[in-house]
This record gives structure tokens, sequence and C-alpha cells, in this order.
């Protein structure tokens, strides 16, 4: 039997991570537009591949040797200092696999689709492509590269697909977009007085290493202007208050698939970028905002929860859930340890696969039933007792049951972040009530009580419609009873990334009053 092959000789897996999409859309553009089952077998077998590849990475991982593997660094602009540089770590692993894994579902929960179906998985590839292009990028320009890709399908898909009856989907995916390009406006003047500064102290990169190696050379007030553009930046895409009102409307307004990509994988490029971009590279300025950012995220967790015990729209309550729930990984990055940051990783997976199962079976519902109104619905388990199933598990992941991976990633917030901001993560721990409240709330008055004679029509989910069912059940379960699958990847990456070592010096320096 021969060995498998060394991590070192992989240069080319993640490249083939990112075509695989990207193949099945040119597959697609050159298929009729009548042949829609094809289309979607066709759009099914790139994600495929793209899963079977981001599982292969995530087991070969050499964790003992931690550190970015897999790279492959091709020069792509010489004089700017633009490297085509990709590779992961502990911390980007885990976001490539949750986007691979989200988007395989998207298509199966998109299987019922008959509107425009080719365009529709077109855009919705690219999507999925531009979303993990981020995560394996090593160069910052390619990192915002791939996140302006990702913003032209989302506007397109929400305005064409989408549904929402409080807005009209044209004023959600306006609202959602400019909202993503205020943040990237921001993103990019950061980026360019990185690269600047940079430049001023060596030759000119967009590495994220290299930008990391140069951190003592930038200023504090350099460091604390810089990491304040980046959190308007991501902070606006991760949805923190008072940055997250787009995000409830664009849940609504956008079909199932983007739903599930938006609230799975999208809002995670926020909290990443603050950890890789914000901390690694520009810890003093980390240090000095941090408070603060405590202190919006707890606003985040307690409004945005107090804001979804009144929703009568299933998306609308999950959409403040995922607002709440961000709230989190927020209190976790300020809190500027080890164990918090592996925390917060481990949140954004966790909320990822819970959010993405949530919004397929909400979208389920909408499809059979043609409402998402709370109290227009009730009683379905009699009649879709699977889809009650899912249901249910999204709702218990979302309160963070024990045995669900949710759990274990708050429980290590919560512990870690208590001694260094123990106001703002005992107030946190608050919303875990009105998070119990408001799910227990749409679990019974959507899934319980009388039987209704009106949905007895309805056809519970089977064939394609069960895989995200099985699939995200699956790892919120494995998850769960295995928790160092996953912990330890990113600990090793918190580790070996040299994060854990930023870290130290910034906890070493605001105890000598440096900062």
């Amino acid at each position: 039997m021969s060995a498998l092959p060394t991590v070192g000789s992989l240069s080319m897996l993640l490249p083939f991570t990112l075509l695989a999409p990207l193949v099945a859309m040119l597959l697609i553009v050159f298929l009729p537009k009548e042949e829609s089952k094809t289309i979607k077998i066709v759009a099914a077998m790139g994600m495929l591949v793209s899963l079977v590849l981001s599982l292969f990475a995530f087991y070969t991982y050499d964790r003992v040797l931690g550190g970015m593997q897999f790279t492959l660094t091709i020069p792509w602009i010489p004089d700017l200092g633009v490297n085509m540089a990709f590779g992961v770590d502990g911390l980007s692993l885990p976001m490539l696999l949750l986007t691979n894994l989200i988007g395989f579902c998207s298509i199966y929960a998109s299987w019922n689709m008959d509107k425009r179906v080719k365009e529709y998985f077109i855009l919705l590839l690219i999507l999925i492509a531009g979303v993990m292009g981020t995560f394996i990028a090593r160069d910052l320009f390619i990192f915002f590269l791939f996140y302006e890709i990702v913003v032209i399908p989302i506007y397109i898909m929400v305005i064409i697909w989408g549904s929402s009856k409080r807005v009209t989907k044209e004023y959600a995916g306006m609202k959602l977009t400019i909202y993503l390009l205020i943040g990237s406006a921001f993103l990019l003047v950061g980026m360019i007085a990185l690269y600047l500064a940079a430049a001023a102290n060596g030759n000119p990169t967009f590495m994220f290493d290299e930008l990391a190696a140069r951190q003592e050379l930038f200023s504090p007030a350099f460091q604390k202007g810089a990491f304040a553009l980046m959190i308007i930046g991501f902070g606006s895409l991760i949805s923190m208050f008072p940055f997250h009102s787009w995000s409830p409307d664009g849940y609504a307004g956008a079909p199932t698939a983007v739903s599930m990509i938006h609230a799975g994988v999208l809002k995670k490029i926020g909290g990443y970028g603050l950890i890789r971009v914000g901390i690694y590279i520009l810890p003093v300025g980390a240090s000095f905002w941090a408070p603060y950012i405590a202190t919006l995220a707890v606003i985040s967790v307690l409004y945005a929860a107090f804001i979804a015990l009144v929703q009568k729209d299933l998306k609308y309550v999950v959409g403040y859930s995922s607002v709440s729930h961000m709230g989190y990984v927020i209190i976790a990055i300020a809190a500027l340890n080890p164990t918090a940051v592996t925390g917060a990783v481990g949140m954004m997976f966790a909320h990822g696969v819970m959010a993405a199962l949530f919004f397929a079976m909400i979208g389920f519902i909408y499809e059979k039933t043609h409402t998402r109104n709370i109290s227009e619905l009730g009683g379905l388990a009699h009649q879709v007792p699977r889809l009650a199933i899912g249901f249910m598990i999204a709702g218990m992941a979302s309160l963070g049951l024990p045995g669900t991976v949710n759990f274990v990633a708050e429980f290590t917030i919560f512990i870690s972040a208590i001694n260094v901001l123990p106001v703002q993560t005992v107030l946190g721990i608050a919303g875990i009530i009105f998070t119990a409240v408001y799910i227990l709330r749409i679990i019974a008055n959507v899934m319980f009580g009388p039987r209704r004679p009106e949905w007895d029509h309805l056809t519970d989910i089977r064939g394609p419609e069960l895989v995200p069912l099985v699939l995200l059940a699956f790892v919120i379960f494995l998850g769960g009873i295995f928790p160092n699958i996953l912990l330890g990847l990113i600990d090793s990456g918190v580790t070996s990334s040299g994060l854990a070592k930023v870290l130290e010096m910034v906890s070493q320096a605001k105890i000598g009053g440096l900062f």
C-alpha cells in the first residue's frame, strides 16, 4: 500500500479546490438552458470535487508541523509586490472546509429551482469560489480581490431570485451591496496604508507574513488608525453593531442558497479578517480598540437577540439571531488571548453550519407553504417530520445544547474571555437566555401544536432535499462529541502562525502600560 503524498508535494491542492466550482461553472455556460437537471448535476459534481479536496486537506494537514501548508506562490505584479499566493493553516483550513460544506449543501437546497436555472447556478458557483478564495489567500491584495468578486453575484441573485414581504428584494439587495461596498472602501484605504507603510520599511509587499514581520516598524499611532479602518470594514461584514442593519434584510430578501452562504461563510470573512489582518499585523491597534469592540459586541448580542424575540418572519428571527451570535465571536477576538481566538474561529465554524441548516429548513418551509410568517404556521411536524427534525436540530444548536459543536465553541469563548473582559462576557452570557426564548418559541409555534388540515397536502423533504439535513446535522454532532477534531486544528493554527506570540506580546505590553 503506497503512502500518502507529503504536504510539500501538494502545492496545487488549493488551486484545484478553487478551480473545481469554476470549471463546473464554465461547463454550465455551454449547456443549453433547457437542460436544467444536467446543470444541477454538473454544479453538484463541481462542488463535490471541491468538498472532497478540502476534506483531504483537512485530513492530511500536519498539526504537529503547523503553519501554512499546501502553499503556492506565483508572482503576479512583481513591481507592486503582488503574488498569487495560496495556503492554509489551522485558522483558514476550517473556514475552507466550511465554505465547501455549505456550498455543496446549497446546491441541493436549490434542487427545486426552476427559474432561470442556468444563470442561477453560474452565479452561485462564482459566489462560492469567491468566498473560498478569501480564506486561502496569503496576499492581502488577492484577499481583497476575492472579497470584491463576492459582492456582484450576491446582488444579482437577491434582486432576481430573492423574496421578501417586509421590504422589496430590490431594496434588500441594494442595501446589502451598499453596506458591503462601504465596508470594502474602508478596507481598501487600510490596505493601501499598510502597503505604503511596509514599502517605506523594505520592499513593497501585500503578503500577510511579511506585513506581520514588519509590525514593529509601524508606529502605535499608525496601528491604531489602520485598525480603526479594519473595524469598520470587517465589522460591517460581520454585522457588528451599529453596522448590522443590512444583514437581516439581506437574509430575508435572498434565495435560500444565498442565505446559507451569507450566514454560513460570508460573515465569517469579517471575523477571519479581524484576526488575520487586524490582530496579526496590527497588535498595538488591536489592544487599543479591544475594549470598545467588546462593548459593541455586547450590544450586538443583547440588542439583536431582543429584536429576534418579536419577529414574525422566520428569516428575520434567524437573521437577528446571526447578528447576536457574531457578537460572541467579536467578544472572543477582543479578549486577545490564544484560547479565545481558538473559540472565535470554532464559533464561526459552528455558527456557519447551524445557520446554513436553519436557512435550508426555512427555505423548504417557504417552498412548500409559501409563507414564513410564524402565526400562519403550526403543527408542521405532523405532515413533515423529517423537516421538523432538521429545524429542531438547528434550533438546539443555536441555543448551544451540550452535544453540539456550538456548545463547545461558546463554552471555550466564555471561559477564555471571562478573566479579560468580565463585565462584557457576563452580559454576553445573558444573551443565551434570549436565544433560548426565541428559539423555543419558533419551534413550538411552527412545528408543534394541533394538526392543521390546511397543511395536509405538504410533502416531506426527500431525495436531494435530505442532503443539507443529513450532512450539516452530522457535522453539528460530530464536532460536539469529538471537539478536538476542530479545536485541535484551530489551536495548532493559533500557535504555529505566530499569533500566539503576538497575543502574548500584547498581554505583556498591556501589563507594562506600553500601549
